[in-house]
């Protein structure tokens, strides 16, 4: 497995797996209309926005991006820490998104995906040397994941209808 920072040629398969991560979120915890809302988001119009916004954070830090590429060249993993200028959202570095391909999953990708962050967190001018993240409760892998790297509960997200 080959991890390194993504490139726009990396870009489809990323996007094939922000939408596992995306499905995921909505199939696997909330209530009942929680997945069909993140999947109905999922739109052309909304995946060349967020491709655009990648770009943009990657061209501030080449690093903010990282993917895990199989020997077939695929994507099978990425993990995403939002640049230092968004630094300020929770005076803390922000891993936005750690994903891997259910196929690639206990082979141990998420954790160099996790160690890319750390060391691009840790190199990071900060309000607090810290790194935050949200993850649901209710994601029992995810939670066990976090917990072995130390990951502890600083606060509550709450979120209402606009």
């Amino acid at each position: 497995m080959n991890v390194r920072p993504y490139t726009a040629a990396d870009a489809d398969g990323l996007w094939e797996l922000k939408r596992g991560f995306e499905l995921g979120i909505g199939d696997e915890t909330g209530g009942e209309d929680k997945g069909p809302k993140y999947e109905a988001k999922l739109t052309d119009d909304y995946r060349e926005k967020w491709l655009a916004w990648v770009d943009d954070c990657v061209a501030e830090n080449d690093h903010c991006v990282t993917v895990a590429v199989d020997d077939d060249g695929e994507v099978a993993g990425y993990v995403f820490v939002l640049p230092a200028s968004l630094g300020f959202v929770w005076d803390a570095a922000v891993l936005n998104e750690l994903f891997v391909a259910p196929e690639h999953r206990g082979t141990g990708v998420a954790d160099d995906l996790m160690e890319a962050a750390l060391t691009l967190a840790r190199g990071m001018e900060l309000p607090l040397d810290r790194i935050v993240l949200d993850v649901d409760r209710e994601n029992d892998r995810a939670q066990a994941f976090y917990d072995r790297y130390g990951f502890e509960h600083w606060g509550e997200m709450v979120a209402r209808e606009l």
